[in-house]
């Protein structure tokens, strides 16, 4: 009996290793978000409405400039804009892995369904991810790429019941389609969760993919006006084990005061990360959340100045993945140039360009 247990656990542990390598990428661990090198990486970034300016990638670039080390890319599925391509998101992953960025990639168009009456409902998310091109674009990608499954999925008036079967329901599909990715499960009421479905929910969601692999992503606009909201919210999860993203945020929405000092301050303080909306483009409504004016990365907004200069800033506190040389200590192996290649770090700063292992590498005081 004792040799046929030894046997039987030698088994579970070959399947338990089989089943890591089938999952490579990104993962939960311990309440953490790790890497495929299984250190802890903590999202500091901007998001891109692609869908919207297609052909300003340069943005991807400009962002990576700010020190980021994750942006969020809008897509669309084709039912309310035009659908974004295999092809085309695979040009975006590679601007991304150019940029040392993380890439976590959202359809856009289930956004406040049914609410909005032109959004679809998360099922057409869903199945845009498992269309051929779009699978083939992603599959691979996991050590880059995080799955958003569906941007601000409801808006308000549904169940909370409807809100975490159709999640559930969507994950399983992703899994059984052969989607291995960690996905970032969005907040209803417009991503701001006033209700609380995802905060009460979370850990229900998280338990229900075969993977256990989920993050979750909370918009914060004007239901977080003051700091104690904001750190009760973030405190529930980090209390539950659960790894939670401020996917959006700014300082003011429509007209009304967001405590962006208290979402960055609670982050830091608890290792979520947060994505600051939006790079530019912004509607009449909404300038004042647009990071750059004018998509000009030399002329930040006062949002924007706040995002990356200010305490507890994209400058102060984000760290590249390990997948493209940074440690936990915030130190970097590689640097990305200005226009985009990456270069080794030397290990000695010589001021400038140096020569290390048969190799130009570029010494961190110029290192842009």
């Amino acid at each position: 009996m004792k040799n046929k247990k030894a046997f039987l656990y030698g088994i579970a542990s070959c399947l338990t290793f089989l089943t890591h390598l089938a999952w490579a990428g990104f993962s939960v661990n311990n309440g953490q978000l790790v890497d495929s090198n299984g250190n802890p990486f903590v999202m500091r970034g901007v998001n891109h409405a692609h869908t919207w300016f297609t052909s300003n990638t340069q943005a991807i670039t400009d962002i990576a400039g700010t020190g980021a080390n994750t942006v969020r890319i809008v897509l669309s599925n084709g039912t309310q804009w035009s659908r974004n391509s295999g092809s085309e998101v695979g040009n975006l992953i590679q601007l991304c892995k150019s940029n040392s960025l993380i890439c976590i990639l959202e359809v856009h168009d289930s956004t406040g369904y049914p609410e909005q009456t032109t959004a679809t409902h998360i099922s057409s998310a869903t199945s845009y991810w498992l269309s051929s091109d779009i699978k083939s674009a992603i599959q691979g990608q996991e050590d880059y790429i995080i799955i958003n499954i569906a941007n601000e999925p409801f808006g308000n008036g549904v169940s909370a019941t409807d809100y975490v079967d159709d999640h559930i329901d969507a994950i399983n599909a992703l899994r059984a389609g052969g989607i291995t990715h960690t996905l970032m499960v969005t907040a209803g009421n417009w991503g701001q969760d006033w209700q609380y479905f995802l905060r009460d929910n979370a850990s229900t969601i998280l338990y229900a993919d075969p993977q256990q692999n989920v993050i979750f992503d909370v918009h914060m606009y004007e239901v977080f006006g003051n700091a104690s909201a904001i750190q009760n919210y973030m405190q529930t999860f980090a209390n539950n084990g659960l790894v939670l993203v401020v996917g959006e945020f700014g300082a003011s929405h429509n007209g009304n005061n967001v405590d962006e000092d208290a979402i960055m301050q609670n982050a830091e303080q608890l290792g979520f990360g947060y994505l600051g909306w939006s790079w530019s483009g912004n509607g009449p409504c909404c300038t004042d959340l647009d990071i750059v004016n004018g998509w000009n990365p030399n002329n930040l907004s006062s949002w924007g100045n706040r995002l990356i200069h200010g305490a507890n800033g994209i400058k102060e506190t984000s760290v590249a993945a390990s997948v493209y040389g940074g440690d936990g200590n915030g130190a970097s192996s590689q640097c990305t140039w200005t226009d985009g290649t990456v270069w080794p770090m030397c290990s000695t700063d010589v001021g400038g360009w140096g020569w290390e292992n048969s190799q130009s590498c570029v010494s961190q005081s110029i290192c842009p």
